[in-house]
């Protein structure tokens, strides 16, 4: 993923020019967890870095600071990274209290705690960002817009699905939401049973390409 590792050392150097001390300390360490959930999930899931903070800077009810691995500020969510080794295996006493204190900081703010197992994203990558997407989705909120009816993978797919020109294929969709076949064929139904897509042959029996309803153009207002 050459572009994700372009844009990411540029995403890094501007969080890091923007920080200022414990903060920046964090953003000096070493950072491989992060990188690894912005690379499996996040980035293919938002296709940008706009509106993330590494490292994200809270202060508990007792004063001390906490930090987000990855804070997507939009919708105030708070994704973690957490390797098994550290948060289970071996961890004490001390430090499963302060990692209870730290969900209850997360929530006092009124942020969404998402937690991802290093193990998940190394192994289980695509049912974390199918997770995500629905997850933004449901904590999208853009009052008295239609959207709000569809998940965001339905979403992408059809502002992908505008911009194209032509019938959608499957195939088509598979790259815009980085899924495999057997997700993204999911989300097709799921459109079509919305009444917002339609086959674009519709005597065959397999279903090869898709065109958009002519409603599916207002949920693009």
């Amino acid at each position: 993923m050459p572009m994700f590792e372009q844009e990411y050392e540029v995403f890094l150097e501007a969080q890091r020019r923007s920080a200022t001390g414990q903060r920046l300390e964090q953003l000096n360490k070493d950072l491989t967890g992060e990188k690894k959930l912005l690379k499996e999930v996040i980035w293919p899931v938002l296709k940008s870095f706009d509106g993330l903070i590494m490292e994200y800077e809270l202060i508990s009810s007792t004063g001390v600071k906490i930090y987000v691995d990855v804070f997507y500020e939009p919708l105030g969510i708070a994704f973690e990274c957490e390797g098994f080794v550290v948060h289970a295996e071996k961890i004490t006493r001390d430090r499963f209290i302060f990692e209870r204190m730290r969900i209850r900081t997360i929530a006092m703010y009124g942020y969404k705690y998402i937690p991802f197992g290093w193990d998940e994203l190394d192994k289980r990558a695509e049912a974390c960002r199918r997770s995500v997407y629905e997850l933004i989705g449901r904590f999208s909120s853009t009052a008295g817009s239609a959207l709000n009816d569809l998940t965001v993978s339905e979403r992408e797919v059809l502002r992908y699905a505008l911009r194209l020109n032509r019938p959608l294929r499957l195939k088509d969709a598979c790259y815009c939401l980085q899924l495999r076949v057997t997700a993204t064929r999911y989300v097709l139904i799921k459109l079509v049973e919305k009444k917002l897509i339609k086959p674009h042959n519709s005597g065959t029996k397999r279903i090869h390409e898709y065109t958009l309803e002519e409603n599916a153009k207002r949920y693009m207002l």
